[in-house]
């Protein structure tokens, strides 16, 4: 897991349709069992049973139990809330702050987008973990303030992209032509070109969601997002790591191998919607 994000990786360009369909149904489970993890958990995650601690897979506990005796199989389906949900809340603070900041550099130009380039690039300089320390010293700990800091780190990635796509589409005829018809900017923004501009945006944010979703995990491992009893993906395998010095390397390695399968499904479908939608990654 890294926490330094320089943009999405275009792994995946080059992958059999079938693959493509086997990563869409891997997060069409995802997102189903996040909504109906009350239901379709076996366990409630956060129950504790002093006498099947460290389980291995059995009819009971498919998937075992952690040092608490709690259920993984429940914890890995209620984590799928929270993980997911987080990685979604990331992008879109990012994308409001990111947006608006290429969308006003690409409109003004001059030195106000020169302005805002500097500003995008010290961002950029800085890691994300950085962000994530600057904003606990202010709010303390908790999955907000890995939302916030994260969501810091990701903004001048979407707004450079923001920045490239919107100038090119500013560039279009229709642009002036609303203009010359006494349109103004707010207006010419907000109704016509942000719409345009949405389609090559969400293509984007398909391939950085998984990149969120693993930046998020990372935060919550090193103890700055979600505390305990949260069954959160990353925060699952940091709590199992005491268990792999034993031997018992199911608590920590079934959320890992989730957050993996998620980020590279993510990538995969993120990468063809992309190609679809004419976006360069």
């Amino acid at each position: 897991m890294t926490l330094q994000m320089r943009g999405p990786v275009a792994s995946g360009r080059n992958a059999k349709p079938w693959v493509f369909y086997v990563c869409i149904g891997i997060l069409a489970l995802a997102v189903a069992v996040a909504i109906f993890a009350d239901w379709v958990a076996p366990y409630d995650p956060s129950a504790t049973d002093f006498s099947a601690l460290y389980q291995q897979p059995t009819a009971e506990h498919w998937f075992g139990t952690d040092q608490l005796g709690r259920d993984l199989l429940s914890r890995v389906i209620h984590g799928a809330r929270p993980s997911l949900l987080g990685a979604i809340a990331l992008l879109a603070f990012a994308t409001v702050v990111g947006v608006l900041i290429g969308v006003v550099a690409a409109w003004r130009r001059g030195w106000v987008d020169t302005v805002l380039a500097r500003l995008t690039d010290v961002m950029f300089a800085f890691p994300g973990l950085l962000f994530v320390v600057l904003v606990i010293a202010v709010f303390d700990r908790g999955p907000a303030t890995a939302v916030i800091g994260m969501g810091l780190a990701f903004a001048p990635i979407i707004a450079k992209f923001t920045r490239a796509v919107a100038l090119e589409e500013l560039s279009r005829p229709y642009v002036d032509a609303y203009r010359l018809q006494g349109v103004g900017p707010i207006q010419l923004c907000t109704r016509y070109v942000l719409p345009n501009l949405m389609p090559t945006l969400l293509g984007y944010l398909v391939v950085l969601f998984g990149e969120g979703l693993l930046s998020l995990a990372a935060l919550n491992f090193l103890g700055f997002g979600a505390q305990p009893p949260s069954s959160e993906w990353g925060l699952m395998v940091q709590e199992g790591r005491s268990g792999v010095i034993q031997g018992f390397v199911g608590p920590a390695l079934i959320p890992g191998l989730a957050i993996a399968i998620v980020v590279v499904a993510t990538n995969v479908v993120g990468v063809r919607m992309s190609d679809k939608l004419s976006v360069r990654t």
